[in-house]
């Protein structure tokens, strides 16, 4: 073996996960007729195959409510794929892709659907002569997840001898920290832990998992990635969009459920986690559990000065005048749905105590970008006070998730001339420049692993449950004081009230 082998062996940030096996599949989608299947768990099923990274005998079977035949079903996949895959459509791979599809309809808790999927997933088992992995996907509204669960144990579904089966569960996974912690119960009661994968879509994107790379790939960043150089974090989430004909799940959700619990405090974890010993599944949630854990859970009293929530009203986004978040169709007059919400915490372990956190998150800001945006600490002399110079300023590394991938890191570098006057630079690094490809979609990523069995990108049961007693006392802090909320103007920055959670100087980047 040579030593450039021996290294890669050793190293696990290069143990890819290319390695990995894909053993034959049946990929079992409920709710395969809805809106994320025909979006994205169908073009993504798709581009795996363009790629060839489906393995050799894999098979796709829908289950929903709406009638129609296996034929109609696979018409309505491929026009699903020509309309939103990455890359043009194919026929060749679409056919051999849409062959063998089978379709089931009916209702989620009609027990004839789950006889007719054990004997189309039989029959798959006797054309290969010999036991396929089952992987099913839940692509269906929350309250269907507990349904469908207990009908697939009641049907022996969820053990397959001689082969591996294995569950995907959609967010939000309960909207309490008592509905999680019952539907953990629930999931568990049939299901292993080791064959659940609680999924977070944000998770499978390119830049959040160059994040893990970025940290403890490159020895430069360890040193100063710590209390004693690092001044804050601030992790934003703007959308310029309002909610669209989404108000019946958004009013019940608001913002700190839709973005915060999940999307968000994983972003936190991944910049705040301790470098794990192996990159395995459970020893990087290890990881991110203990900075969960080290997070001071609000209380009631506390939750005013470290919390904040607003609605947006009518206003200008990019040029078009649009209306009010209580002027959306289907949003109750009276609502008191956060669509803006802003949260300051605090890690309290030895690397980051005393260093805050800021996550905020909105529907119709500025502009649309999802950030991570580290301040150092400021130079401790300030020499550099030439008429025309901004001085120093405190270098600021920014990972940006959307939309224009990439990593830029601010210094301060000599205006040219005669004087010495100094302002703010960039380096950057940009995904698309970088690497001259197209990033694949988070859900062929978080696909691919869940038929492989890497649980690396997926939530926990105790990190699930982490997440929620961080968010819950809020929730009921917020729903204890009612209204009237706090409002931004659509197309602006948000509310003047966030900035009442930022300690001294810190303020608030520019969206």
């Amino acid at each position: 073996m040579s030593v450039t082998t021996q290294r890669e062996v050793e190293n696990p940030l290069v143990e890819g996960l290319e390695r990995l096996p894909v053993h034959p599949t049946t990929l079992v989608i409920f709710g395969a007729t809805g809106d994320l299947a025909n979006r994205k768990l169908l073009p993504a099923v798709y581009n795996l195959a363009h790629e060839g990274a489906l393995p050799e005998r894999f098979q796709l079977v829908g289950i929903s409510r709406s009638e129609m035949s296996h034929d109609e079903f696979r018409t309505m996949a491929k026009e699903a794929i020509t309309q939103f895959s990455r890359r043009a459509a194919d026929a060749d791979v679409l056919d051999a892709l849409l062959t063998d599809v089978r379709y089931l309809p009916g209702t989620f808790n009609d027990e004839d659907v789950y006889g007719r999927l054990t004997e189309t997933l039989d029959c798959y088992d006797q054309e290969a002569g010999r036991p396929q992995n089952r992987c099913f996907y839940l692509s269906t509204a929350p309250s269907f997840f507990p349904v469908i669960v207990e009908r697939l144990g009641h049907h022996q579904l969820a053990r397959h001898k001689g082969a591996d089966v294995r569950i995907v569960i959609e967010k939000p996974f309960g909207t309490t920290l008592e509905e999680a912690l019952e539907l953990n119960k629930e999931v568990l009661s049939v299901f292993q832990e080791s064959q659940v994968f609680r999924i977070d879509h944000y998770l499978g994107k390119e830049t959040v998992q160059n994040m893990m790379a970025f940290r403890f790939a490159n020895g430069l960043f360890e040193p100063v990635w710590n209390r004693n150089y690092i001044d804050s974090v601030q992790i934003t989430a703007a959308e310029d969009l309002g909610i669209g004909s989404r108000a019946g799940y958004y009013d019940q959700a608001g913002a700190l459920r839709d973005l915060v619990q999940n999307h968000m405090l994983q972003l936190l974890c991944h910049v705040a986690m301790e470098p794990p010993v192996h990159f395995t599944a459970d020893e990087v949630r290890d990881e991110k559990v203990k900075v969960l854990d080290a997070i001071t859970a609000p209380t009631v009293d506390t939750v005013a000065d470290m919390a904040v929530r607003a609605q947006y009203t009518a206003g200008s986004v990019g040029g078009e005048d649009v209306r009010g978040y209580l002027q959306e169709e289907g949003v109750p007059e009276t609502s008191t749905t956060e669509t803006y919400a802003a949260l300051r915490l605090e890690v309290q372990n030895w690397r980051w105590a005393g260093v805050p956190f800021y996550l905020r998150t909105g529907k119709r800001l500025a502009r649309k970008v999802t950030e991570i945006a580290v301040e150092l600490k400021p130079v401790p002399h300030l020499a550099f006070q030439a008429d025309g110079s901004v001085g120093p300023r405190p270098n600021v590394l920014v990972l940006t998730l959307q939309p224009n991938e990439g990593v830029s890191l601010s210094l301060g570098a000599k205006i040219p001339g005669t004087r010495m006057r100094i302002r703010p630079v960039n380096m950057e690094f940009l995904y698309g420049t970088a690497f001259l490809s197209q990033s694949p979609e988070a859900y062929e990523r978080l696909i691919l692993d869940a038929m492989r069995g890497d649980a690396t990108l997926f939530t926990r049961n105790d990190e699930v449950e982490a997440q929620w007693r961080i968010i819950d006392p809020i929730i009921s802090a917020w729903h204890d004081q009612g209204g009237p909320v706090p409002q931004y103007e659509a197309g602006g920055q948000g509310p003047v009230e966030a900035d009442r959670i930022l300690i001294g100087d810190d303020h608030w980047r520019t969206i």
